[in-house]
């Protein structure tokens, strides 16, 4: 083989992966042994839900799609990569970012469609075989969407899929623009699992992220990218202000010296970041077996303040940051499959009228 020359691997990363190979995991010719829990023998997702396969039709009430009214394996059965992030602006600015990325071209006079439109709650677009998403903000609103997400995998009979968040962050003791990927996502309370009331009991699901895969990214960070790539954990809140110990909210109930204590038992215990969502997209992708990562962009160090005073052209270019290294990541695993310019840009494909019509009407009332 080759003497690897690569000249972007970052100086002392002992995880660097040569571009002469695969990283471990990106093979999909190699044999794999599957938990028959979430996975059927070709690698095509398995629900923990015996009750889907005996419904008449699966509505996806806030993805605006059904089982029955839309042919899912012609729309999304290419899918490899999952794309999430807060917003529907930033979402679709990141499906026209890797468009470009992977180079694939829309036939002549078409643009690219939001899939869930009807919805109104998230949006959603294809690139091939790349879907980006928008999932709101907070856990319960990512909790939702993934459900549906992994049950669209199921339905489209999606193989071995990957998902990643693509989001920001608060900083602990990091510059703004700095890029965090998630070793591990915690509670306030520093628990490594979501914790969920079924049916009057607590549910604990551990909130388990790929290490390898984040190991794989990391080893894609630029020696001359302007700004720093690091691992660490992240605590993930279920609140915006005084879940994050931020004093500028309608009610602060501690002193600034409670809140410095506070980040910094955080830092000491290894927490890098703050953020509103990677709890419930560990737990939920770890349960369904689907390998995840989470990647973010400091917007602020919380030891230094609360507020984010940065200018909006300074936090645009940030927020592409994680963009870009999640954009090398796929763009480097589809060149190596002889997969680039793909076909296919999420076009609706109806298999019944009279379905997709209940199906709009269903979406619409979850307005």
């Amino acid at each position: 083989m080759p003497t690897c020359t690569c000249e972007n691997r970052v100086v002392d990363e002992e995880s660097h992966v040569c571009q002469l190979k695969l990283p471990a995991g990106d093979g999909e010719e190699e044999m794999q042994e599957y938990d028959h829990a979430v996975r059927y023998r070709d690698g095509s997702v398995r629900l923990r839900n015996p009750n889907i396969e005996l419904m008449d039709q699966d509505i996806l009430y806030h993805l605006a799609l059904g089982s029955e009214s839309h042919d899912l394996v012609e729309m999304f059965g290419d899918v490899k990569f999952v794309c999430m992030g807060g917003t529907p602006k930033r979402m679709e600015q990141f499906a026209h970012f890797i468009m470009k990325e992977i180079g694939h071209k829309l036939p002549a006079g078409t643009t690219l469609l939001d899939i869930s439109q009807y919805s109104y709650r998230y949006s959603m677009y294809k690139v091939g075989p790349v879907l980006s998403i928008s999932h709101g903000m907070g856990i319960p609103s990512v909790g939702i969407l993934l459900h549906e997400v992994i049950k669209l995998m199921y339905h489209a009979k999606v193989r071995d899929p990957v998902f990643f968040r693509i989001g920001t962050c608060g900083g602990i003791g990091l510059e703004g623009g700095t890029v965090v990927i998630s070793e591990e996502a915690v509670d306030g309370m520093l628990k490594s699992y979501l914790e969920l009331p079924v049916l009057g009991k607590l549910v604990r699901r551990p909130a388990k992220l790929d290490r390898q895969l984040a190991r794989d990214i990391k080893a894609l960070a630029h020696r001359d990218d302007p700004y720093d790539t690091i691992i660490g954990k992240t605590m993930c809140t279920y609140d915006f202000y005084e879940g994050q110990g931020r004093m500028d909210g309608a009610f602060c109930e501690f002193t600034e010296n409670d809140k410095m204590e506070y980040l910094n038992k955080l830092h000491k215990a290894g927490v890098v970041n703050i953020e509103m969502e990677s709890l419930s997209f560990a737990a939920l992708t770890h349960h369904a077996g689907i390998k995840s990562a989470v990647v973010c962009v400091t917007l602020i160090d919380r030891f230094k303040g609360d507020q984010v005073l940065a200018p909006k052209e300074v936090l645009d270019e940030w927020q592409i940051r994680p963009q870009q290294l999640i954009a090398r990541y796929i763009t480097r695993y589809l060149q190596r499959k002889g997969r680039l310019s793909l076909e296919g840009h999420g076009s609706m494909c109806v298999k019944s009228p009279r379905r997709f019509k209940l199906v709009q009407q269903e979406s619409e009332n979850y307005d």
